[in-house]
């Protein structure tokens, strides 16, 4: 537990660090500007219809087959017959301050479990490449571990993969550096 609490300023400022690097990715670099497509002039259509229908927040599968009735032939057929997909809905209101908030929440999680890590497998003194390497690849986990995941089994677009890669790597290479830079010394 020392050694954990002995890396609260490595965990907190790659944290930190990471918080500035994703805002900086995300608003001043090109790669995420075509993540999200709007649809057309018929929002406004699509926002009545999923009103109407009384959608609470939640994310939906369409057409939904669960393992209960995927060999049903009318779930066969409407999934031939496409299209299909998942939307997500999320409460009006959208806040992005409090998700800001959540995003560092995250992070420091993150963080946290990352030098969890790295304090039982290293010790104090270890020098500044071995600490770079595990918690760089520990961290790589942490930030992109779900993004091929997302492809497969989420339908995210494919195209976006390697650019949740880079966020992982580029997140990863921060926290890598600020653990290694202030790694503890040998007592």
């Amino acid at each position: 537990m020392d050694a954990l609490i002995s890396l609260w300023l490595p965990m907190l400022l790659s944290a930190v660090a990471v918080f500035f690097a994703s805002s900086i990715i995300w608003m001043a670099m090109p790669i995420h500007k075509k993540d999200y497509k709007g649809v057309g002039g018929r929002e406004s259509e699509l926002v009545a219809c999923i009103k109407s229908l009384g959608i609470s927040p939640g994310v939906y599968m369409f057409p939904f087959a669960d393992c209960r009735n995927r060999d049903d032939p009318a779930a066969k057929q409407r999934f031939k017959e496409g299209p299909s997909g998942t939307i997500t809905v999320m409460a009006p209101g959208f806040n992005f301050g409090k998700t800001l908030g959540l995003w560092m929440f995250n992070l420091v999680l993150v963080s946290i479990f990352i030098g969890y890590i790295a304090s039982v497998a290293l010790k104090p003194g270890t020098e500044y490449l071995r600490v770079f390497q595990l918690v760089g690849a520990t961290a790589f986990l942490a930030h992109g571990g779900s993004a091929l995941c997302d492809s497969i089994w989420k339908g995210r677009p494919w195209s976006l993969l390697p650019g949740a890669l880079f966020d992982a790597i580029v997140y990863a290479l921060i926290t890598a550096g600020v653990f290694g830079w202030l790694w503890p010394k040998a007592i």
